[in-house]
């Protein structure tokens, strides 16, 4: 008793203490304030008006230690106050580190043991050394090699059709017809020797792959060059700044790449600026400039790149080493994961049999999940910046937090960014200032641009049109709309971002799966009879 009267003796002495204080503090402010200007005052009022604040939380302070020195003295020894449970959102904890590394261990021990379950099963399917049996035991494959080399015939014709148009001041619907032309020659005659000869899909699918780069990157060389005719015959007949401002070059040299204004575009990186001056055009129509394009890992042409100094050795080693490993690391889940399921997904699709297509589909996302993780850092990542450091190329912006995006829209445009700025350059911005599209249709032809080179690296390979890629870029549209607006992204569009890709790439593996299976067991049926 003797201390807690003490303890209240001392509580009672304090608070007249800071009483005291505040009646003085009160009357100099008083004091202070005829003597001040008009802003002094304002500032002493207000500092009175938060006075009766601090007081009551000093009174609480002092009730709170007033009363945990009550519980120290009592002869029971309390040990309940008034505390909300961590579940609760009232409670302010917010530490759940824990948990997570239980959900990291739960995805470890789950998959684990589908790996397990499936080796038991099938055994040990990996065998990295067949696809290279495949490709030097059948002669169908020699075409696809064939295929590369003639790529360069369709590169010289680009460049001797920018040669005539420099040189000869050749007419510019002509010369558009014959670089259309050649540009689409570029498309068909590969797709037509593929579909002729039937090569393997796994190596005829990364050959036309190659000939859609060249032909963006083409794409691009012919637009820039044209664009650079264009500005210098303005500049030649002296027109207007008001005319020069309305061309369709200087329009999209301020659209860019990302934000990029058109004066730096061509500015060298640090470094280059010693070692080279900046080229103008006619000066870059040049076979070495155009190959040095071809080479770098970029589909927009412009006439000064940044260059780094030198090749980094240690960097360029580790990325040609994941370019090594990482694709057996595919081969082996695809050999070893994927092919089982898609097996045994034939039968229930053809029996209709939903419910167990529905097991097959969500048992072979995981493992098509992770060789897609796998394969866009084996390309954007290793690949890229092994072409990158090869060339001195300093722009290694291949790709942006795409995991992050909280709508399908921020997705497209942060995971493949060299494709995203080649749309943006050469087919959003003309779309919408030369031929006064609005946004929105304008991102539709975007889609069905990139919906039909899906189709393409799919259809042509396999030998069959079912259009289902198509449709999947297509539904982006539609699917980017509701989620942007219904679901308002956050973390809820960036769930459906990642279901999208989780569900949507095995829904659609499986339908072409099928559908090729059925044809090649229905030729070898007609063959046979």
């Amino acid at each position: 008793q003797a201390g807690l009267a003490s303890v209240t003796e001392h509580s009672a002495m304090s608070e007249a203490r800071r009483r005291s204080a505040g009646i003085g503090a009160k009357g100099g402010a008083k004091d202070d304030s005829a003597l001040a200007d008009q802003g002094a005052t304002v500032a002493t009022s207000e500092s009175k008006r938060r006075l009766p604040r601090s007081s009551s939380l000093n009174r609480l302070e002092d009730m709170e230690t007033l009363e945990r020195a009550i519980k120290e003295m009592a002869p029971d020894k309390p040990l309940h106050s008034l505390v909300d449970s961590p579940f609760s959102s009232s409670s302010g904890f917010n530490n759940f580190r824990g948990l997570l590394n239980l959900g990291l261990i739960l995805l470890v021990v789950s998959n684990f043991r589908v790996a397990l379950e499936n080796i038991i099963k099938y055994g040990i399917l990996v065998d990295p050394v067949r696809p290279i049996e495949i490709f030097l035991s059948s002669p169908g494959q020699w075409p696809c090699i064939c295929l590369l080399l003639m790529c360069n015939i369709f590169i010289f014709i680009a460049f001797g059709l920018e040669l005539l148009a420099e040189n000869f001041r050749l007419v510019s619907p002509a010369l558009s017809c014959l670089q259309v032309g050649n540009l689409a020659a570029l498309l068909l005659v590969p797709s037509y020797l593929i579909l002729r000869d039937h090569p393997n899909p796994f190596f005829s699918a990364p050959t036309l792959g190659i000939y859609s780069i060249v032909f963006l990157k083409l794409w691009s060389y012919r637009d820039m060059n044209s664009w650079c005719r264009l500005e210098r015959q303005l500049q030649l007949n002296k027109r207007s700044e008001l005319k020069r401002n309305k061309s369709i070059a200087s329009v999209l040299t301020e659209a860019g790449a990302d934000g990029d204004g058109g004066s730096e575009r061509l500015r060298l990186a640090r470094g280059s600026s010693s070692r080279s001056s900046l080229l103008c055009y006619p000066e870059n129509l040049t076979l070495g400039n155009l190959y040095y394009f071809m080479m770098t890992p970029t589909l927009c042409y412009e006439l000064n790149f940044p260059r780094l100094m030198r090749i980094r050795k240690r960097f360029l080693v580790k990325r040609c080493l994941e370019l090594v490993f990482l694709p057996q690391v595919m081969a082996g889940l695809t050999q070893q994961w994927i092919i089982p399921i898609l097996n045994n997904s034939v039968k229930p699709l053809q029996a209709s049999e939903w419910p167990v297509v529905l097991e097959r589909l969500l048992k072979l996302a995981i493992p098509n999940h992770l060789i897609w993780l796998i394969f866009f850092y084996v390309f954007f990542h290793s690949a890229l910046n092994v072409a990158g450091e090869l060339t001195l190329f300093g722009d290694r912006n291949f790709y942006k937090d795409w995991w992050n995006s909280e709508s399908v829209t921020e997705f497209w445009t942060l995971w493949n960014v060299p494709v995203h700025r080649f749309a943006k350059r050469h087919i959003f911005t003309p779309l919408i200032h030369r031929w006064g599209f609005n946004k929105l249709l304008a991102s539709v032809v975007v889609f069905a641009v990139s919906a039909f080179f899906h189709e393409l690296l799919v259809s042509v390979p396999l030998r069959m049109f079912r259009l289902w890629a198509f449709l999947a870029m297509i539904m982006q549209v539609p699917f980017a709309m509701f989620v942007s607006r219904v679901l308002r992204g956050g973390q809820l569009g960036n769930m459906a971002v990642w279901l999208s890709l989780i569900i949507g790439q095995p829904l659609a593996i499986i339908m072409y799966f099928h559908d090729y299976y059925v044809s090649l067991h229905q030729g070898k049926a007609e063959g046979a009879v």
